[in-house]
């Protein structure tokens, strides 16, 4: 599309904020104008198409506007109905990779203890959600206690929220990171961190691949 604005600024009305393009609000593919109910977001998405406008009469695309993407799921898709959402993100709390342990070499069985366990352990601290750990691939059936825990604690969350961990939780295949991220506890860049441990011992041992490492940069930005 072409870039035709200017400035993009910020318009609170009764607690929501929207985007003006040159004075005219951002809308959404069915006509709505989009709204924000967080001033950071606002403040971001207004930044995000500051830089995207550039000069008059270049070229962009919504992949130049990764959160505006993602605000507009949120209003348009998640928050008229969150259930499906919810239920879909839920279920990887059957699945965490934080519970999937190497059998060897013991110094990675360690370094995954140290590095993952407490936050299975905050897992459990702050949703009363005990998940219990196996070590190769073979599957465990988590506590349904735990699992329904988890499902609550992502119920809780708002739409844009949902929209994030839409994102993040498929990526790092780990529901217990995504909501530490949501929550403030674990920061984005440690999460990745985590999610790649695996990789990055192998590459200690046997030197780097460059489509592992084109891979791990195109996740890393996402």
């Amino acid at each position: 599309m072409k870039r035709f604005w200017r400035n993009a600024t910020l318009d609170e009305r009764a607690g929501a904020w929207r985007i003006l393009l040159d004075g005219k609000p951002m809308r959404l593919p069915d006509g709505r104008e989009l709204h924000v109910d967080k001033p950071a977001l606002a403040a971001a998405l207004a930044e995000e198409w500051q830089a995207a406008g550039g000069a008059p009469g270049g070229e962009m695309s919504f992949e130049d506007v990764p959160l505006t993407r993602l605000a507009g799921t949120a209003q348009h898709r998640i928050a008229p109905d969150p259930a499906p959402t919810v239920t879909a993100l839920a279920r990887f709390a059957e699945g965490d990779a934080l519970c999937y342990r190497a059998e060897h070499p013991e110094a990675l069985v360690i370094r995954q203890h140290h590095a993952w366990q407490p936050w299975l352990d905050w897992a459990a601290a702050t949703y009363g959600a005990r998940l219990l750990v196996t070590r190769g691939i073979m599957p465990v059936e988590q506590p349904a206690e735990s699992v329904a825990h988890l499902h609550q604690a992502v119920a809780s969350l708002d739409a844009a929220q949902l929209a994030g961990l839409g994102i993040i939780v498929p990526a790092l295949g780990s529901l217990v990171r995504g909501l530490a991220i949501a929550s403030g506890a674990l920061g984005a860049d440690q999460a990745f961190d985590l999610a790649v441990l695996d990789e990055v011992f192998q590459e200690s041992l046997w030197g780097t691949d460059e489509a592992a490492l084109a891979r791990r940069a195109a996740l890393r930005a996402e």
